[in-house]
Parts: C-alpha cells; sequence; structure tokens
C-alpha cells in the first residue's frame, strides 16, 4: 500500500491530477465555514441540534455541516443531484429527452446543460424556502435566528446560496475533468467523511465518562468495518449472463464465433432509494416543525428514525425505490434488442422477446436481493442506537455513499498506475470500482 501511495508522485500526470483534486477539496472545506450574512449563528446551531433526525439533518450531512451553519455551501450539491436524477427519470417519460439521450455526445452535452439550468432553479427555490423558514426560527431563549427579517435577507440569501450551489456544480466538473473520481461524488463523500474525528473524539470522551465501555466501542469499530467489507463484497457482486455470437459476416470481415457476458450488478439503483425514502419520510417531521399545532407535532414523532412506524415505512420505500429506479435505468426489451441485433443469444433462451423475459426475472431477483443489503445497512445504525445507545455516526446512506465513492476513486487511481506499469495498491489484487 505505501509503495503504491508513493507510485502516485511518481507519475507527473497522476501526482498533478491527485494534488488538484485535493486543493478543490480544501476550497469546498473553507468555503463551508464562511457564513451567510444576518444570521445568528448560535440560534440556528442550537436549532438544528434540536432537529437532527428530521431532513434537515440529512441535508446537512450531505453538505458537510455546511446547513447548520448556513454557509455559503448550505445547500451543498444535493440541488445538482435531484436535477440529474429528474432528467434521468424524464428521458423515459418525455419523448423529446429520450431521443437526445441517444444523440450520442452532443445529446448528453444538451441535457447536461439542461441539468444545470435545472439545478439552478432548484436551488433559488430551495433558498428562497430556506430565507422564510429561518425568520420564523428561535434560539433557546426565544432570539430570532434572522435578527432583522424582510426582503432584503431574502433576496440575499437566494443570491448567496445559489451562488454557491453553482460553484460547487462547477468546481465538481473540474475535478471531474482535471482530477482524480467523480467530482460531484468526492464533493459529498468529503462532506460525510468531515464528521469521522469529531465522532472519534466524542466516542472517547464517552469512554472516559464512564457512559459506555471500552469493550462496547470496540465491538461497534469491528462491526463497522464487518459492514464495510459486505458493503464492497456486494457492490462489487455480479451476475454473468453468457452471451453467445454466432458466426457472422459483416461487409468484406468474417467473424467468428465468439463467447462474452452480460453483467448485472445485485445493486442497481445505488444509493438513490434510501436517499428518497430518506427524504419522503423525514418530510412530514420537517414540516412539523413550522406548524404550531400540538397534534401534528405528535404525529410527527412517528416518523423520527428509531420508531417502528418510521423504520418499517422507510425499509417499505427502499424496495419499493429500489424496484422504480431499476426499472427506470435498465430496460430489458432495448437490452434484448441490443443483443439480438449484434447476432447475440443467451444460451438456451430464443432471442427476442423470451430474452427480454428471462432479463426480467433475473433483475426481479436481483434486485429483492439488493434491496434487502441496502435496507439492513441502512437501519442497524439505528437498530445500535436505539438497543445499545451508541454514538454510531458513521452509517446507513452516509456509509453506502463513503465505501462507494472510495471504491471507485482508487479503482480509476489504479488504473493509472497499472496503464504505466507500476504495481497497484494490492499486489496480485485487481481493485475495481462499482462500474
Amino acid at each position: 500500500m505505501l509503495d503504491a501511495l508513493q507510485n502516485i508522485f511518481r507519475i507527473p500526470d497522476l501526482k498533478k491530477r491527485v494534488l488538484y483534486t485535493l486543493a478543490m477539496l480544501a476550497v469546498f472545506r473553507i468555503g463551508c465555514n464562511i457564513p451567510t450574512p444576518g444570521i445568528d449563528s448560535q440560534a440556528l446551531l442550537h436549532f438544528f441540534t434540536q432537529n437532527k433526525g428530521t431532513l434537515l439533518g440529512m441535508f446537512d450531512m450531505f453538505s458537510g455541516g455546511a446547513l447548520q451553519k448556513l454557509t455559503v455551501f448550505a445547500l451543498g450539491i444535493m440541488p445538482y443531484i435531484s436535477s440529474s436524477i429528474i432528467f434521468q427519470l424524464l428521458t423515459v417519460v418525455i419523448p423529446a429527452i429520450e431521443k437526445l439521450s441517444k444523440e450520442g455526445e452532443a445529446g448528453r452535452k444538451k441535457i447536461t446543460q439542461y441539468t444545470r439550468y435545472g439545478t439552478i432553479v432548484l436551488s433559488v427555490v430551495q433558498a428562497l424556502g430556506i430565507s422564510f423558514g429561518l425568520e420564523t426560527m428561535t434560539g433557546p431563549a426565544g432570539e430570532l435566528v434572522v435578527p432583522h427579517p424582510g426582503w432584503a435577507f431574502r433576496v440575499l440569501t437566494v443570491i448567496t446560496l445559489t451562488a454557491g450551489t453553482a460553484f460547487l456544480m462547477w468546481l465538481g466538473e473540474q475535478m471531474s475533468e482535471k482530477g482524480v473520481g467523480n467530482g460531484i461524488s468526492l464533493i459529498i463523500f468529503a462532506g460525510i467523511v468531515e464528521r469521522i474525528p469529531a465522532a472519534i473524539m466524542n466516542s472517547l470522551r464517552l469512554v472516559k465518562a464512564g457512559q459506555i465501555s471500552l469493550f462496547l466501542l470496540l465491538f461497534v469499530v469491528l462491526l463497522m468495518f464487518a459492514v464495510m467489507a459486505a458493503i464492497v463484497f456486494v457492490e462489487r457482486g455480479q451476475r454473468r449472463l453468457p452471451i453467445h455470437y454466432a458466426k457472422r459476416v459483416v461487409g468484406l470481415k468474417t467473424y467468428g464465433a465468439q463467447t462474452s457476458h452480460l453483467p448485472l450488478k445485485v445493486n442497481m439503483a445505488g444509493v438513490i432509494p434510501p436517499i428518497f425514502a430518506s427524504s419522503i419520510i423525514m418530510f412530514p417531521a420537517t414540516i412539523a416543525n413550522f406548524v404550531d399545532v400540538p397534534a401534528v407535532k405528535q404525529a410527527a414523532q412517528n416518523f423520527q428514525p428509531g420508531n417502528w412506524v418510521y423504520e418499517l415505512f422507510y425499509v417499505a420505500f427502499i424496495v419499493f425505490f429500489c424496484y422504480f429506479y431499476t426499472a427506470v435505468t435498465f430496460n430489458p426489451i432495448d437490452v434484448a434488442e441490443n443483443i439480438k441485433k449484434h447476432g447475440g443469444y443467451v444460451p438456451g433462451i430464443r432471442p427476442g422477446k423470451e430474452t427480454s423475459d428471462y432479463l426480467d426475472k433475473v433483475l426481479t431477483k436481483l434486485t429483492f436481493a439488493g434491496a434487502i443489503y441496502i435496507s439492513l445497512v441502512c437501519v442497524l445504525p439505528t437498530l445500535l442506537i436505539a438497543r445499545f445507545s451508541l454514538p454510531f455516526y458513521f452509517g446507513g446512506t452516509a456509509l453506502l455513499i463513503a465505501v462507494g465513492v472510495g471504491m471507485d476513486t482508487v479503482a480509476q487511481i489504479e488504473s493509472h498506475l497499472i496503464t504505466r506499469n507500476y504495481e497497484g495498491f494490492m499486489k496480485g489484487v485487481r481493485i475495481k470500482g462499482r462500474r
């Protein structure tokens, strides 16, 4: 591992890319500490402390703690991700966008441009909603989070937060082009792992105070590594369907019979299902904070993490979105047609409709296994907190994203090393990303 790290800095191009990525991540972390004007930071921090289990807490996680401080990067990169998902779903619904997606590089650039416009629109709407919400928030002593509310504050907040998101979008694209790994994913990754040092120090403080035992803390650490190993194993897991290609003549060339395979991932949907599920379930609890009605607040308590109602709906929504998102991103009919056009077939299965039905059957089983796996990983931290009163800060959606992005980044670095005749990170073992 140490030799591999040294090899990174022996390749000028790779060294430049890694240092550029680290520099851009440093810029992101600096921006996460520049506050938006017109905010009482202490009163806002107290409000977020009281609402950790709501949608605000999840958005704060993706922004790297910038939302609870309301810095210039408070919205984070979530508007861009939401816009990307929306256009990905619209590809199936709107024929014009579907046609664009099939026009090659020019079509993808056009969709990317629309995604950027959508990001700005979502940022403006979210920033305006945040500005209105901030004006209703109060601190522990009843002090206003916004000392001087009004349209001047709202306009300033919209401009600041929208500009911050636009800058992060540009930063992520620059990292993808000139750095290593996917820039947008690395920004989310940096926001998640930023909390690890504070979580470690707080856990050690609890051990020193006698609130949890050292044995229990060691058990949690070992369990966390076991969950990470399971995530790596499943994310790399594939069902490889054999595809045979018959001998065929194309023009003046004759192609011999070939055997290939179609890789189907166990977790085709990635981290989208838990993000969608959390957003939908936490939405009532978030709205309840701005509604001063006791009955509404009492009902919202049932949708807090740790409550059996929340966990039941959480798992159900994860399973639903696993199937829904997989159906959107993978079309068995199109795949079967492409295999048929290239003269391929699955052994024992007729080309065409029977092949698409077979792919759909296999994919249904894989998606169910992937949904159960995601549900276990996401529910595990809540169960640990409820059963043992543990400070389990690194789990669920955050752990899925962190491990997945880490795998993709390491795989890209290793590909640079191997193409230049350098040994990879592990001798004799090829590290592969999720893709």
